[in-house]
């Protein structure tokens, strides 16, 4: 497993661009959106809070999850934009939940990163934080790896179709879109989607949307 505390401490965090994800910018940039009308969005696995801030920078009130201290530590000394925070803590875990309340999440590099085995119960994560209604809009990694290339991740490869079957049980896809704006070599490798939260009964209901 790796250890994301250790690699921040030691800077080796070759994902670390010093800028929010063009994805998020551009489509921040494209009118209203799901995540303009939140009262608060998540960011999972947000390292030192680029996102973050771009959400905030656009008057959207964004908070940061990320497991590793030194990642919310970095995060906190930024220049702040004003209507963020971050919290150290375990995505996985329910206890860091205490007293927060979403009704979105921004998803980027977080679930490319965890073990592939992991990502059933992100979903099911992704489901408890959000209320019915509440909206997960997420880039995907999809092909991090060129053919032939072994694919030691992370960052881990996904497909569309997969995305979808893991997210289906809570989640309808809403919205969905390439972006034509990425970091340098995620070029028409990443799919930007929006997923709904759905009622389900295998699942405690967070409370609907007002």
């Amino acid at each position: 497993m790796t250890d994301w505390d250790e690699r921040w401490r030691q800077g080796d965090t070759p994902w670390e661009k010093g800028y929010a994800a063009p994805p998020l910018s551009e489509y921040l940039e494209s009118g209203a959106t799901e995540l303009h009308r939140a009262r608060r969005v998540l960011v999972p696995g947000c390292g030192s809070g680029h996102d973050v801030r771009e959400l905030a920078r656009h008057g959207i009130g964004a908070s940061g999850l990320d497991l590793s201290a030194a990642a919310v530590e970095r995060a906190r000394q930024e220049t702040p934009a004003g209507g963020e925070d971050y919290v150290c803590g375990d995505l996985f875990e329910a206890d860091w939940r205490i007293g927060r309340e979403f009704d979105a999440v921004w998803e980027h590099t977080c679930f490319c990163a965890i073990d592939p085995s992991l990502r059933p119960a992100y979903a099911k994560a992704m489901a408890e934080i959000l209320p019915v209604g509440g909206h997960l809009t997420g880039v995907f990694f999809l092909t991090p790896w060129d053919p032939g290339e072994a694919e030691q991740g992370p960052p881990f490869a996904a497909s569309r179709e997969e995305i979808l079957t893991l997210f289906a049980p809570w989640f309808v896809l809403k919205d969905e879109r390439m972006p034509t704006k990425a970091y340098p070599g995620r070029e028409g490798r990443e799919w930007l989607a929006v997923l709904e939260r759905c009622p389900n009964p295998g699942v405690a209901e967070a409370a609907p949307i007002a």
